[in-house]
């Protein structure tokens, strides 16, 4: 679509023998398009969940063992986080729609022969095939997304679908993935993705135009290099703490060398003649704000929805249905939230304020989360915990990816929201790995402080456990709330938008 929404000019001869689209049509097709980005988007970002109920039964299927089983989840963030940059500016390069069509196909595939595997190795490669292909589909995703919907308007009504999306993902992928296992196999957890991937390959075929691309660019091969070993440096390390103690060289020695690449990669930046990443992408401050802000969101977000599973299958013995539909509270306001923050109250009142609130708001459901007993009441005491967190995290997460690619050149589209989807993907990684190893750490020291044969000792160690996440993520968002209160600008003038509109 033309910036502005004006049609170009066409020879007069062009217009009496074929009849440009009406500007109804135009608008319907776009708003379709965004229904098939979205529901590519959903099968992303539900990835991330719907395996992890699944777990139990294809370790017992396929025979590995407690200390093989993460790598199931790990090699997915491995590939999908370390690659993300290089998919998003191969999406600049080759294109938006072949991008999203061949990550598409590929994520497909990749699917297929994971819900397929006879073997350990099998599933973990398949699972890293659907990194790989993840990380071209969803940065191509998001760039259609801000290269179409360009006027402030559409632009809000857009990122509330498609924040709303992202953020209740993971949610609608515990449920899912509890319905799948429990009713059908481990399989279909994985199997499922076809069937979003057909519907979304024909809608896309269909729905999404070819896109020009910059003849002239170059990919930057060091660039790749050391952003794609350096993010893949500090994936695995802080998926090491799972497993080592934070002393073992597996995990700092990790950490340091992916700092160092990725400081290398700045500086580089600075020097390439066509950088990968360029830097007046990040330097922007709303764009800045947004990205810490996505990042802090992410790694407090795992204290939810990680830590509140085990609490309400392990402590209160919900079914992995039940556990899932318990969620959905969280997913109506989150909703909301989103709905309520792009369309009303940022352009009433800026960023500044309403991201902040949302970080307050999720930092009070989280403090609610560590009240939560081994009898504590679903209507009494969880539910007006997910639904204070869900609203705070749809008045943050709509907002912030909006602005994170608000005002970004054409070219720059795909890389930009690749940069988002890194964002929220380093900081899953990192929320898991810690908040994981200081549970741990609570519940090790209670039961020291405690007689462990007593009636009641562990449920309540697991409670300390819980209750810790839930504390350490509460002060992740409160931080954000600083974050949000010392980077973004007053006021509600946001940068004028200098994307090219793109038929989608």
């Amino acid at each position: 679509m033309p910036p502005h929404g004006k049609e170009p000019a066409v020879p007069s001869r062009t217009r009496s023998s074929t009849a440009p689209p009406t500007p109804d049509r135009t608008d319907r097709r776009r708003w379709l398009a965004l229904g098939v980005v979205s529901l590519a988007q959903l099968m992303v970002v539900l990835d991330g969940t719907i395996v992890n109920i699944a777990l139990p039964s294809a370790q017992q299927d396929l025979g590995f063992s407690d200390g093989q089983r993460q790598w199931v989840v790990t090699a997915y963030a491995l590939a999908f986080g370390s690659l993300l940059l290089l998919g998003g500016r191969v999406a600049d390069l080759v294109g938006r729609r072949i991008s999203f069509l061949v990550g598409l196909v590929g994520f497909a595939a990749a699917s297929a022969v994971a819900g397929a595997a006879g073997s350990f190795a099998i599933l973990v490669a398949a699972r890293a095939g659907q990194g790989v292909f993840g990380a071209l589909l969803a940065p191509a995703a998001l760039s259609l997304v801000t290269s179409t919907f360009t006027d402030t308007k559409s632009r809000a009504k857009a990122f509330t679908i498609y924040g709303s999306i992202s953020g209740a993902g993971g949610a609608i992928g515990l449920l899912l993935g509890g319905v799948l296992t429990e009713y059908l196999s481990w399989r279909w957890t994985l199997y499922v993705n076809l069937a979003f991937a057909a519907v979304a390959l024909v809608g896309g075929v269909l729905l999404i135009e070819r896109t020009a691309r910059d003849r002239n660019a170059r990919l930057d091969v060091p660039g790749v290099l050391l952003v794609s070993s350096g993010l893949f440096c500090v994936v695995y390390g802080f998926a090491n703490a799972e497993s080592h103690a934070w002393s073992s060289p597996a995990t700092w020695g990790f950490l340091a060398a992916g700092v160092s690449l990725l400081v290398l990669f700045t500086w580089w930046q600075t020097k390439a003649a066509h950088p990968l990443l360029p830097l007046r992408i990040l330097l922007d401050r709303n764009r800045g704000a947004s990205y810490a802000c996505l990042l802090v969101t992410a790694v407090g977000t795992f204290g939810i929805f990680l830590f509140l599973t085990y609490y309400l299958e392990q402590s209160l013995g919900y079914s992995a249905v039940l556990t899932g539909l318990a969620f959905m509270p969280m997913v109506a306001s989150l909703m909301v939230g989103a709905a309520v923050s792009n369309n009303a109250l940022v352009p009433r009142f800026g960023l500044k304020p309403v991201v902040s609130l949302g970080m307050g708001l999720a930092a009070a459901g989280l403090a609610l989360m560590t009240t939560f007993g081994v009898t504590s009441g679903y209507v009494t005491h969880i539910v007006p915990a997910l639904v204070l967190a869900g609203a705070g995290m749809g008045l943050v997460m709509a907002p912030a990816q909006s602005a994170a690619t608000l005002g970004v050149a054409a070219e720059d589209a795909g890389v930009a929201s690749a940069a988002v989807n890194a964002m929220i993907q380093i900081g899953g990684s990192i929320g898991t790995a810690l908040l994981t190893s200081l549970s741990a750490s609570a519940i090790a020291d209670y039961l020291a402080e405690h007689d462990a044969r007593e009636a009641g000792v562990q449920a309540q160690a697991s409670l300390a456990g819980y209750h810790t996440a839930f504390w350490w993520s509460a002060g992740f968002f409160a931080f954000g709330l600083m974050v949000s209160l010392l980077l973004y600008t007053r006021g509600t003038k946001h940068q004028r938008s200098d994307t090219v509109a793109v038929h989608m």
